[in-house]
């Protein structure tokens, strides 16, 4: 665990080289308030899904993520510090490595140091970080004192029980190990097959656990092409309802405090990704990012980098957009961390991709 005595900027989900062109930082106006960014930090943390690689385009992946990654490293310098915490659709960078340790029975920290040379992609991240010294962690890092990072893809697991209301009820659950959520069914995936298991009878939503991961991102990734046909963007804006309204906030983050409780995570607050729902946002309940009550973590989400069109609506007089593009986390010496809009001043129509 580390204290903060550093400016450390937080972004996930960046999902570089999105075949549906999503990927915001492909557009000059976004990387380079990024890269301002950047510059005024002495550490950036990338917080998974860095480069999009469940589409099975690693190649293409690379080439939008390359000159990306050598604009942040440039920005940060050979005196800052650049963070990997692989995700869930970037989980091939450390997928060999992982494997292998479990398999020879070496325990997952909550925060492991990962060899850079862990997958040739990987090396490859590294180095276009350079000048900017870089290391890898998994499934994450401290960030500060008692501030505990993770991309949150272990979250899914947790799902099922979210939605049947039965996080609490399994308070007592023994405690778990990094290795437990690494190994489940679906660990390295995103869900929305959960949402089915979750209003089906206990023993039949078991059966579909081991699908966790598909449906959500089957269902994230289709929202866009979905709004995009006539007569279908009200059924985009009534999927978009269900993530964030039956999803997100009933079930992912409550999750998330729920595997930092059953991980014994010594945090006052867990900073995660994954879900791209930015926050805490003004007007947010406070139990929203506190689900636990006492018994568990302050919770607080980086946001992403990619445009959903359903997701992130239409704007709204005086209100946030809790997925609109851009989000991150900061966090500075004595202050707590804080949700940032760093793409606020830059127009939808710059940012919105081909869908």
């Amino acid at each position: 665990m580390v204290p903060s005595r550093v400016r450390t900027l937080v972004i996930s989900d960046l999902h570089l080289g999105s075949a549906l062109g999503r990927d915001v930082l492909r557009r000059p106006a976004a990387l380079d308030a990024l890269v301002a960014a950047s510059a005024g930090a002495d550490r950036l943390v990338l917080l998974g899904d860095t480069l999009e690689l469940l589409e099975g385009r690693s190649d293409r992946a690379a080439a939008a993520g390359e000159p990306v990654l050598r604009r942040l490293g440039a920005a940060l310098g050979p005196q800052g510090e650049v963070v990997i915490v692989p995700g869930n659709h970037d989980h091939e960078l450390v997928r060999s490595w992982l494997r292998d340790r479990l398999g020879a029975g070496r325990p997952l920290r909550p925060a492991t140091r990962v060899p850079r040379s862990a997958s040739a992609l990987l090396t490859a991240m590294a180095d276009w970080l350079g000048p900017a010294r870089v290391e890898v962690r998994y499934p994450g890092v401290w960030v500060g004192d008692r501030v505990w990072a993770t991309h949150g893809h272990h979250l899914d697991r947790l799902l099922p029980a979210a939605l049947r209301g039965r996080l609490r009820a399994a308070a007592g659950a023994p405690r778990a190990h990094v290795a437990d959520f690494e190994t489940a069914p679906g660990a390295d995936a995103g869900s929305l097959t959960d949402a089915i298991a979750g209003v089906l009878p206990g023993g039949a939503g078991s059966v579909l656990e081991g699908a966790v991961g598909q449906a959500r991102r089957a269902l994230v990734a289709g929202l866009p092409a979905i709004a995009a046909v006539p007569g279908m963007r009200e059924a985009a804006s009534l999927g978009a309802l269900v993530l964030e309204q039956g999803i997100h906030r009933r079930a992912a983050i409550p999750a998330m405090a729920e595997v930092a409780r059953r991980l014994r995570i010594p945090a006052d607050v867990v900073i995660f990704g994954h879900i791209h729902r930015r926050g805490p946002l003004p007007g947010d309940p406070d139990e929203l990012w506190r689900p636990l009550g006492a018994d568990g973590p302050r919770v607080v989400n980086s946001g992403s980098w990619v445009f959903d069109s359903a997701l992130v609506g239409p704007p709204r007089e005086g209100r946030p957009r809790p997925y609109r593009p851009g989000g991150a986390v900061f966090l500075q010496p004595g202050s707590p961390p804080r949700a940032l809009d760093l793409l606020a001043d830059v127009p939808d129509r710059v940012l919105r991709g081909r869908l």
